[in-house]
Order: structure tokens, then sequence, then C-alpha cells
């Protein structure tokens, strides 16, 4: 079992930055990659952004330059930074954590931060 927590979301106005972060805990030896997605009211989650173990990033076309996601160290924490925020930008964050790979990955998610972007 992984266990995913979320901190950082907050109020911002429009043009503003935010930093969101991500930790897992528990059985993460096999973690794969680590990722934020989004979900509006009313609307799906999507896709923000993540990073694989090796490295490797993959963005969103809205999170294209304005957002950047890193990792420390031992790859346990990931990081998504923020910068010129809009109104559409306001959802509920959740971080993905993906153990292991092809048929046998197993994806565990956080509770949620919220992030309100106001104009």
């Amino acid at each position: 079992q992984v266990q995913v927590a979320e901190s950082g979301g907050g109020s911002v106005q429009a043009g503003g930055s935010l930093r969101l972060a991500c930790e897992a805990s528990g059985s993460t030896l096999d973690i794969d990659r680590m990722g934020w997605y989004r979900q509006a009211p009313g609307q799906a989650r999507e896709f923000v952004a993540t990073k694989t173990t090796s490295g490797r990033t993959n963005y969103a076309g809205f999170a294209k330059g304005r957002f950047t996601i890193s990792s420390d160290s031992d790859k346990k924490v990931v990081y998504l930074q923020m910068n010129s925020l809009e109104s559409e930008d306001t959802a509920v964050y959740y971080c993905n954590v993906a153990v292991g790979v092809g048929m046998g990955s197993v994806d565990y998610w956080g509770q949620g931060t919220q992030v309100t972007v106001s104009s």
C-alpha cells in the first residue's frame, strides 16, 4: 500500500503562483511515476503533469510554460509549481502515484487539495 498526501493549495489572484507538494509513503520501492490531475466543478478529472522516476516529464497543453513538475532526490515527493494562474485553473488538484509498470501498474490517489484563482 502507498499513502499519498498533498499540501499547498489555497486561494490566489489571477497572475499569482502556488506550489503544491505531494509525498508518497509506505510501499514506495516500485514507484514508476508521480503526477498531478485536477477536477473542476462539474467536469471530469483531467491530466496536468507527471514525472517518472527516470526523470521524464509530461505536461498537458494548458500547463506547458506555466507549470513545472519536480521531485526531491529520493523521488518520493513531487512538486507542482504553478505560475501565471488563471481563473480556469480553479479546481481540486489530486496527486497520483503509479506503482509498477504496464498491466501490473497500480494507481494511488491523494484526497486532493483545493486551488482557487480569483480574477
